[in-house]
């Protein structure tokens, strides 16, 4: 069973239990998952209100389509949540192969770098997913249902949090990987998100509270 499909409970047990996946991975894309899903929320007590059908067309148009691009990014999200754990035991599985002979040693370490590349890929998929959410929370603000700030603001939090775990997914596995152009690439990229989301969070957790 995949963990989309598991209730609030088993994920939790699942979690709180002494296998390490589903881990901080998985929590993180969740994270991310429940920050979108609360602008999507916000979508829908936003468009259906009179005040918002007296707005500028092109205003309702750019809020409609933020919707529509949210609710794409909900269902990655979803996924990326399993991929995580999958990724995971990509890792794990490699490391049980056999490693008498050059080419076993070989083989072994060939699938070691591919379950650690993509215990990166997925991770970094949330942190890329993420911050293209919080950077159009601005102008949810501004023009949506106002009664919904605090949804707003939990949101940012959200997809704040899933943005920094999941770079610190990534981190932890950079160790792993022989090629150094991707430990590179992906070590700057990951650093250049984090400082980029900290200034949006904080900014658009300011803006709330003073509209508060």
């Amino acid at each position: 069973m995949k963990l989309i499909d598991l209730s609030v409970t088993e994920f939790k047990n699942m979690v709180a239990s002494n296998s390490p996946a589903p881990g901080g991975g998985s929590v993180s894309a969740l994270a991310s998952t429940l920050g979108t899903s609360l602008l999507t929320m916000v979508g829908g007590l936003t468009i259906s209100k009179k005040k918002f059908r007296s707005l500028d067309e092109n205003i309702q148009n750019k809020f409609s389509h933020l919707q529509s691009e949210f609710n794409t990014i909900l269902e990655e999200l979803m996924l990326l949540i399993d991929k995580d754990t999958e990724a995971f035991n990509l890792i794990m599985n490699a490391y049980q192969l056999p490693k008498i002979s050059d080419d076993e040693k070989g083989y072994r370490n060939q699938k070691i770098q591919e379950g650690t590349i993509e215990a990166i890929k997925v991770p970094f998929r949330v942190v890329e997913l993420s911050y293209q959410v919080l950077e159009n929370v601005d102008y949810i603000i501004e023009y949506g249902n106002k009664n919904t700030l605090s949804d707003i603001g939990v949101s940012v939090l959200m997809l704040y949090a899933g943005l920094e775990g999941a770079i610190l997914n990534v981190k932890i596995n950079l160790s792993g990987i022989e090629d150094m152009n991707q430990k590179e690439y992906y070590s700057s990229k990951v650093d250049e998100y984090l400082s980029q989301a900290k200034k949006l969070r904080d900014k658009l957790t300011l803006d709330i509270h003073h509209l508060l």
